[in-house]
């Protein structure tokens, strides 16, 4: 058998509603910021839910070309611009004496949405013939991973994964596997999205998946608590560089954190509730352990999924009290979801961000919102305020329509 390799992170880049870059989303994460605020990216008057977790004062001007801008869709701007954050991090240089063994894999659940709808409506109104010749290129949701392995020049395996809200998670995961196996020294990896557009919201709302909670929409986001009515949808993208370990030592790369474990699975249940139980999700936090080869008993935190829905939020405290047993009421517990909103399949590639800062810093981000305990989600879910302490390893939940179910396990370096 091969040998198999170390896995660590090396570089962190972050676009998010509570920050615009690693330092400012790890100041909003700490300090507990509302990103939830009135949609202002289209007129919203007509639909049910009228706010959203924006991107706020968004400007590639500098970063991406002001022309290829206009070529880009939204999500895909996110996940290069948090992509150059984070080599820019990593301090990793990418030539072409390297650049063959350095891949992308940016997971994205729905991809250029607005896009689409943009295009759909030139369509209908002015014709095919004046439909622009960069729709397929701008919607399709490999496209932040194509334009970031242009942008950096990273030639190696690269791939997207559209698991819905579980692709982000998905592509970490994925990518960790190659470096584990020696595929590939570096991988960027994380997730991107920008579905906050009129058929994105109209369509979640007719699902009956968002809050509608437009006379108080700061408090609308508030997981695991009893009078939570849906998500708050968000935008933005996170992504990690990560490396093998013998690399990252060989050029004196500083180094954040570790993956040491990758948990998926499917419900094989039902196209958007979970299995009931949470036995889907706690078989993929169980088989992250199993590849770290560590015991529950080593868990010190969980980032969770932690949606604000009725059907998730029960079912994962179901799942974390299957994985954990009777240490589940002593672990932390925090949903960032409750700041950022959902970013759908670019959650996992934040909410990774989030676990290895909390690593780092050894600061639990809170769940803020939570004022009303629910007797069937009963965890310790840091409410409302962040808290200090010394953390060893960090599990990091996402779940997704289609039943898919995935778990990052984290840890400290030693």
């Amino acid at each position: 058998m091969e040998k198999l390799h170390r896995v660590v992170i090396t570089g962190l880049g972050a676009i998010t509603p509570i920050g615009n870059n690693v330092n400012q989303y790890l100041s909003g994460l700490t300090s507990g910021r509302n990103g939830v605020s009135a949609i202002t990216l289209f007129d919203p008057s007509h639909h049910a839910c009228r706010f959203a977790a924006e991107v706020k004062n968004f400007d590639p001007t500098g970063i991406i070309e002001p022309k290829e801008s206009k070529r880009w869709d939204r999500f895909a701007k996110f996940g290069v611009i948090a992509a150059k954050e984070a080599l820019n991090d990593s301090g990793l240089i990418i030539d072409e004496t390297n650049s063959s063994r350095i891949g992308v894999i940016i997971g994205s659940g729905v991809g250029g949405l607005l896009t689409m709808e943009t295009q759909a409506g030139v369509l209908n109104s002015k014709g095919p013939g004046r439909v622009s010749p960069f729709t397929v290129p701008m919607m399709i949701p490999n496209m932040a991973t194509g334009l970031a392995a242009i942008a950096l020049g990273a030639q190696g395996p690269s791939s997207a994964v559209s698991t819905a809200c579980a692709a982000g998670s998905n592509a970490i995961g994925d990518a960790f596997r190659l470096v584990q196996l020696g595929k590939a020294d570096a991988m960027v990896c994380g997730g991107a999205e920008a579905s906050i557009t009129p058929l994105g919201v109209a369509g979640f709302s007719s699902a009956k998946a968002l809050s509608f909670r437009n006379d108080d929409p700061l408090t609308a986001s508030r997981p695991f608590d009893l009078n939570r009515d849906g998500f708050v949808i968000g935008e933005g993208s996170g992504i990690l560089i990560i490396e093998s370990l013998e690399h990252a030592q060989k050029r004196g790369a500083s180094i954040h954190a570790e993956i040491i474990g990758y948990g998926s699975t499917c419900d094989a249940y039902h196209i958007t509730s979970p299995t009931p139980g949470g036995l889907g999700g706690a078989a993929a936090m169980q088989e992250a352990l199993k590849d770290a080869m560590i015991n529950s008993d080593k868990v010190d935190y969980i980032n969770a999924h932690g949606t604000s829905t009725q059907a998730n939020d029960s079912n994962e405290t179901a799942a974390i009290k299957e994985c954990l047993g009777q240490r589940a009421t002593q672990i932390p517990v925090s949903s960032t979801k409750s700041m950022t909103g959902h970013l759908l399949g670019g959650s996992g590639g934040i909410e990774a961000v989030a676990s290895v800062l909390a690593l780092k810093h050894g600061i639990i981000p809170p769940t803020i919102n939570y004022s009303a305990p629910d007797p069937a989600c009963d965890l310790d879910y840091v409410p409302n305020i962040a808290r200090e302490k010394k953390l060893g390893v960090v599990l990091s939940n996402s779940f997704g329509f289609g039943g898919h179910n995935v778990c990052l396990a984290f840890c400290q370096v030693k």
